[in-house]
């Protein structure tokens, strides 16, 4: 990057050399003794400068833990207790505090999955980009203000001069993620870790943040860590990709060889994770649900997020609703489920219309529309147990005693496929998609008539979450319930959907039957969506960008 030096090629050698690495965490389950976890055992790399290592894996195979390492940083009481983390040839574990703040935020650097948790809201964004490289005396406030510009440029954002004056919540959701990047890059580190940086974004995001990150560490030779579940996107970015489970190595290797001739059984499944074959439904009953005409605004009514929204939902089958961030998707969950009550128009529930706000319907209203959030962690309380946790809605709605509660979270054990012997964990003792399916039978212990999943499988790794999608259509089949699914992932859209709302600014521009949606002439928007969800080849980006560039000229 000409507009300022590039810190990370002036040093000789690996960037990061861990070996014999090992993590271990204590839990405290109340009522119970503390015990001991290993998070991590035994893991070692070499990353070398200019080079992208990709970390995959489930949800709960280390990958966030080791990337963390990197900084001499435990989260969530993990503790490092063997091995050593060498950051340009010494030892960062033996640093001490003082030594560990010196290093982090300008030899290693860290962009989360979450950018608008990761900024503070009440200060502009050019002071936070620049406050690491200032702070730790690499150059002045004009020089990082300067070489932050220039890194807005270089990663895209628009008004580059101007931008940095703005809050987090006055840009977009991959704007703030670009910014962070630049952030990440101001004070020249030689490391970056960089942790499900796209997981949240819609595709059409998601290409360009991967693009912009793909250039900017071209450009300025820093050495990265690329943590992600998904194949499809690190075999975009990385140089060489290690596969983890379990907290242990299971196969490390060029990312071409691990794309195209995986060695081992837990990678070659990776790699050839399919579609769930699953056929379109016609619809034959009356709507469960209906949505006439919707508009819906933030902000005492200003700021207009929904515009004359119409979908309906028929018993037993399933409607995606597409679109990219800010498109609308989630305001219309808020809104069906009165969490956010509609400026005009009118929901319809089994043919009774439904009242806008969440606290003037009934109890039999709530217990026939269920919700599964994207975030299991976030949906359970962590001091209770699976069986307390599924059990409280037959409580609540059912008035059941102890034995036939207990009796019942056996049965929706059993449905969810885990067994009983789940109903005595804690959430902290599950993996990521155990965390889901207790949620789903949360949510199926009400006996709802409709259930909608916002992006519940979004955080997942591609078999887990094609095994959670295997088990909804599962429980639909033998249930007969109803699924809104919210997602931006085009590849669960033509596994699971009968019907497909395509979404943006608000507005549903394509609506219909799943093969009547997919299927050509498309809108502009459409078409954008369908060409952005990344396929497992290596180079893919690059020929996406550039097919975008040249629909974009004809134009």
């Amino acid at each position: 990057m000409a507009d300022f030096p590039v810190h990370a090629a002036a040093k000789k050698g690996p960037v990061l050399e861990i070996e014999g690495l090992r993590l271990e965490a204590t839990v405290h389950p109340p009522g119970e003794a503390s015990r001991n976890l290993v998070i991590v055992e035994s893991a070692s790399l070499t990353l070398e400068r200019g080079k992208v290592l990709g970390l995959i894996g489930e949800s709960g195979a280390g990958k966030s833990t080791i990337g963390l390492s990197s900084m001499g940083y435990g989260r969530g009481g993990v503790r490092i207790t063997a091995g050593s983390v060498k950051l340009n040839g010494r030892d960062i574990l033996k640093e001490g505090r003082s030594g560990m703040r010196k290093l982090r935020g300008r030899e290693v650097c860290y962009v989360a999955q979450s950018a608008a948790a990761a900024f503070n809201p009440a200060q502009r964004l050019m002071d936070q980009v620049v406050e690491s490289a200032i702070k730790h005396g690499v150059v002045s406030r004009a020089e990082a203000e300067k070489r932050a510009v220039a890194l807005f440029r270089k990663l895209s954002l628009p008004n580059p001069e101007t931008i940095g004056q703005r809050y987090p919540h006055q840009v977009s959701g991959g704007q703030l993620q670009r910014v962070m990047t630049a952030m990440a890059l101001c004070p020249e580190p030689d490391l970056i870790v960089f942790d499900e940086p796209t997981t949240a974004l819609d595709v059409t995001t998601q290409i360009d943040v991967l693009a912009a990150i793909k250039e900017a560490i071209r450009d300025t030779g820093v050495a990265a860590l690329y943590i992600t579940h998904d194949l499809a996107v690190v075999a975009q970015v990385s140089d060489d990709i290690m596969v983890l489970r379990h907290g242990k190595l299971v196969e490390k290797g060029p990312t071409e060889q691990i794309i195209h001739a995986p060695k081992e059984a837990y990678t070659q499944a990776l790699v050839s994770v399919h579609e769930i074959a699953h056929v379109e439904k016609v619809p034959t009953d009356r709507p469960i649900l209906e949505v006439r005409g919707v508009d819906a605004a933030y902000g005492n009514g200003i700021v207009k997020v929904l515009d004359q929204v119409s979908v309906e939902v028929h018993p037993g089958q399933t409607l995606a609703v597409v679109g990219e961030s800010g498109s609308g998707k989630s305001t219309l969950a808020r809104v069906i489920t009165g969490l956010l009550p509609a400026k005009t128009g009118e929901i319809r529930f089994d043919g009774k219309v439904l009242s806008k706000k969440l606290d003037d319907r009934s109890k039999e209203d709530l217990r026939q529309l269920q919700m599964i959030y994207q975030m299991a962690d976030v949906a359970m309380n962590p001091r209770h147990t699976v069986e307390r946790i599924i059990g409280r809605p037959l409580s609540f709605y059912f008035g059941m005693d102890e034995k036939a509660r207990k009796a019942r979270v056996v049965e929706l054990l059993d449905m969810i496929e885990l067994g009983n012997g789940y109903g005595g964990r804690y959430p902290a003792e599950l993996s990521g998609g155990q965390k889901q399916r207790v949620c789903i039978a949360r949510a199926l212990a009400a006996k709802p008539k409709m259930i909608i999943c916002d992006e519940v499988t979004s955080a997942l790794d591609p078999l887990v979450a094609n095994g959670i999608l295997k088990l909804l259509l599962d429980l639909q089949k033998h249930e007969n319930v109803a699924y809104l699914f919210i997602t931006h992932d085009l590849a669960t859209v033509k596994s699971i959907a009968d019907q497909i709302a395509v979404m943006y600014r608000g507005k549903v521009v394509r609506y219909g039957p799943k093969t009547e949606v997919l299927t050509p002439p498309f809108d502009d928007y459409t078409s954008l969506l369908l060409s952005s969800v990344p396929e497992m080849e290596v180079g893919w980006l690059e020929k996406a960008i550039g097919n975008r560039k040249m629909a974009s000229a004809g134009n």
